[in-house]
């Protein structure tokens, strides 16, 4: 914080410090680049709305990506959330999501109670040329992200909620470094292999 002007409020949560920057009279903050959409009509853009950047304390930056760090960031967001009702949408930086404010505010709060991982938001899937569903912003995560082969995305819906639970499950254990098996929803078996070459866990039924 600068003397004789706000530039940052310093939160402090669980022992843990952070930085919200964007207040006036300090300067604004740089707007995001959204990608994908979660609980939004549309995606926000910077000439109807105004951020606020929330980010670990720069004695915590060399940390940035662990896992009980970032637990107290979105548990702190959530905060904000039930604090600002002007909040409109979440935005989060790995994936380019931009996630409605009480849907964040919901499915974060699960997780960290010990629900499901919220993928839609945290993370989020495209499509890729070949057909693909490749997850996007999982990697920040567990170095890897998800890749539903062809052959398992010819309904794009349940294709999306078996990525949901595949993140899931690759949260909870921390990445993939052998091959797995899991029974898919509809009872059969699936494959999940890591790729030698690239940062990608491959997804086909047995």
């Amino acid at each position: 914080m600068w003397p004789g002007q706000l530039h940052w409020l310093e939160l402090l949560r669980e022992g843990l410090t952070f930085d919200l920057s964007g207040f006036a009279p300090g300067p604004a903050a740089p707007f995001p680049a959204f990608a994908h959409r979660f609980d939004l009509p549309a995606l926000p853009a910077p000439d109807a709305y105004e951020a606020l950047v929330l980010r670990p304390g720069p004695h915590l930056a060399d940390g940035a990506a662990s896992l009980p760090l970032m637990r107290g960031l979105l548990a702190l967001g959530c905060d904000l959330v039930r604090q600002l009702p002007d909040v409109v949408a979440v935005g989060w930086g790995p994936a380019g999501t931009a996630i409605g404010a009480r849907f964040f505010e919901s499915v974060t709060s699960a997780w960290l109670e010990g629900g499901p991982f919220p993928a839609l938001g945290l993370t989020a899937f495209t499509q890729t040329e070949d057909g693909a569903l490749e997850s996007v912003g999982l990697a920040f995560w567990i170095g890897q992200e998800l890749r539903i082969e062809p052959s398992l995305t010819a309904d794009r819906v349940a294709a999306t909620r078996l990525g949901i639970r595949l993140v899931n499950h690759l949260v909870l254990i921390g990445g993939l470094s052998d091959d797995d098996r899991i029974t898919a929803p509809d009872g059969s078996r699936l494959v999940l292999r890591p790729s030698r070459s690239r940062a990608v866990v491959s997804v086909w039924r047995e």
